[in-house]
């Protein structure tokens, strides 16, 4: 560890650090995979693929992946207007990364759960 923060100081503007203020909620990642998974989706999609978000949390989520460059969102100039996103070139190479982070979860929540429940 002390090399990983010889070569990667964890400052004020760590590139790290920053990047990982926009997961430190479960939602960000939660759409990635959703978006990576269904390709180009419309929002009412996203919102019921996704349990438990609410239509508040889901928009806000979505302008910060958007303004971050992680997700494209395209309006399409129809009655009713008809808006749709997907990952970006960043989001889906991001999206591997996300996906492991995922399955190390799976593998090792008995583990977590258990410490837990030690700690009580």
């Amino acid at each position: 560890m002390k090399e990983f923060l010889k070569k990667y100081p964890y400052t004020e503007n760590c590139p790290f650090r920053m990047v990982m203020e926009h997961f430190g909620n479960k939602w960000s990642m939660i759409i990635i995979i959703t978006l990576g998974e269904n390709g180009r989706m419309r929002f009412n999609e996203l919102d019921k693929c996704i349990v438990d978000i609410s239509q508040k949390v889901l928009t806000s989520t979505l302008r910060i992946l958007e303004k971050d460059g992680f997700i494209n969102r395209t309006v399409h100039p129809e009655v009713p207007p008809r808006v749709e996103y997907e990952l970006s070139d960043l989001g889906k190479d991001l999206l591997p990364l996300i996906e492991r982070f995922a399955d190390w979860s799976y593998e090792h929540i008995g583990e977590i759960e258990k410490a837990r429940s030690e700690k009580r």
